[in-house]
C-alpha cells in the first residue's frame, strides 16, 4: 500500500499560550504515524498563522526551525478562521495526498486522525469528525447550536450534524473546494456539496487546555449568520411574505373602516389614512423584498475580493528546497529579514 502524503492544517489566531503544547502533540503524534508506516515521510503540520497580534508566528517560525515537519503560513491580515484554513488547505494540497484541518486550542481529539486515514485508504475523500455529545458545552451553547442547525436544515442546507471544521480531505476533493469562488465561504455547507464518498467518525471533544475561546457569543451569531445568508435567500423571502401579509390584512381592514365609515361609527379622514398607510407600507415592504432578492445575490459576488493575502510561506519553500534550511538562508529566500533569529 502506497503510504499517503498527510498535511495537518493548523489555523492559528493569538494562540501562544496554546502553540508550545500543539507543537509536541501534534508534532509527536505526526511521527507516531510516521513510524508505524501508515503516512508518508513528506507529511507535514503547517500552521496558518491568522494575522495574529501576539507571538503566535514568531513561535511558529521558530518550531519550524528546529522541527523539519512544521511549517508555517502567514497571512498579511486577520481574515477569519475560515478564509485562513482555505488558505492552509490551498497551500498544502499541491504536495499533499490528504489534508486534515484541526484546531490550535487541542479540544478536537487529535487521535481519531489516525482513524481519518484509514478510511481514506479505505477509498473515502472526505471524512467528517463528528462530536458525540456535547456535554462540554453551556447550556445555551449547546441549544443554540441545536437551533441553528435545526433551522439551517429547514432552510433546505445540508449540514453535517454536530461536525465543525475537524475532517479530513483528499487532494481531489480540494481542487474541487477551490473551484467555489463565492465570497461568503462557509466550509461546513459547503464541502457536502462536493459529493464525493465520505463517512464520519464520532469523537468526544475535550475541555480547551490553554487561552481563551476565538468563538464568545457575538462572534457565534456572526458566523452563523454568515451561514444562513450564504446558503439561502429564506430572510430575504421571508420580508417578502411580511409585505404581502402586511397588504393583505390592510385589505382586510380596509373593508371593515368602510363598514364603519358607513354605518357612521368613525372620524371624517381616519378611515382613507389608516388604509393606505397600510396599503403603501406593505407594497413597500414587497418591493424591497423583491429587489433584495437579486441585489442580495448580486453583492456577494460583485466585489471578487481575494479570500487572504499570504505574506510569508515556509511550507513550499522546504519542499522545493529539499533541505532543512539555515535561518539566514531561509530568509534569504523569503526576500526578508526582519524574523527572529533563534541560537
Amino acid at each position: 500500500m502506497i503510504e499517503p502524503k498527510l498535511t495537518i492544517v493548523v489555523p492559528c489566531y493569538n494562540e501562544e499560550e496554546m502553540l508550545p503544547e500543539t507543537f509536541i502533540c501534534l508534532g509527536e503524534f505526526l511521527e507516531e504515524l510516521i513510524s508505524s508506516k501508515m503516512i508518508s515521510e513528506q507529511s507535514k503540520l503547517l500552521f496558518v498563522d491568522d494575522g495574529s497580534k501576539d507571538k503566535t508566528w514568531s513561535l511558529i517560525y521558530k518550531a519550524g526551525l528546529a522541527n523539519p515537519l512544521i511549517k508555517g503560513l502567514k497571512l498579511s491580515k486577520n481574515v477569519g478562521h475560515q478564509n485562513a484554513l482555505l488558505a492552509g488547505l490551498f497551500t498544502a494540497k499541491e504536495h499533499s495526498d490528504c489534508m486534515v484541518s484541526i484546531d490550535a486550542d487541542l479540544q478536537d481529539d487529535v487521535t481519531v486522525i489516525k482513524d481519518f486515514v484509514q478510511k481514506f485508504t479505505e477509498g473515502y475523500e472526505i471524512v467528517y469528525g463528528v462530536r458525540r455529545e456535547r456535554s462540554t458545552d453551556t447550556f445555551f451553547k449547546r441549544n443554540t447550536a441545536l437551533g441553528f442547525y435545526r433551522l439551517m436544515k429547514k432552510m433546505g442546507v445540508d449540514l453535517i450534524y454536530n461536525h465543525a471544521d475537524f475532517r479530513l480531505m483528499s487532494k481531489r476533493a480540494v481542487e474541487e473546494l477551490e473551484k467555489f469562488e463565492e465570497t461568503n465561504f462557509f466550509l461546513r455547507g459547503i464541502v457536502p456539496l462536493i459529493g464525493f464518498q465520505s463517512t464520519e467518525v464520532f469523537y468526544n471533544r475535550k475541555e480547551r487546555f490553554a487561552g481563551e475561546t476565538k468563538y464568545p457569543l457575538r462572534k457565534m451569531l456572526s458566523f452563523a449568520l454568515d451561514g444562513i445568508t450564504s446558503f439561502s435567500v429564506t430572510p430575504i423571502r421571508f420580508i417578502s411574505l411580511i409585505g404581502f401579509l402586511s397588504f393583505f390584512i390592510s385589505l382586510v381592514f380596509g373593508a371593515y373602516f368602510l363598514l364603519l365609515k358607513l354605518t357612521g361609527n368613525t372620524t371624517t379622514g381616519w378611515t382613507s389614512l389608516i388604509t393606505s398607510i397600510w396599503l403603501i407600507g406593505g407594497l413597500q415592504l414587497i418591493g424591497v423584498g423583491l429587489i433584495g432578492e437579486y441585489v442580495g445575490k448580486i453583492y456577494k459576488e460583485a466585489k471578487r475580493r481575494p479570500k487572504f493575502i499570504i505574506d510569508i510561506n515556509t511550507f513550499n519553500l522546504a519542499l522545493k528546497s529539499g533541505q532543512t534550511l539555515t535561518v539566514e538562508k531561509e530568509q534569504e529566500q523569503l526576500g526578508f529579514t526582519g524574523l527572529p533569529k533563534t541560537n
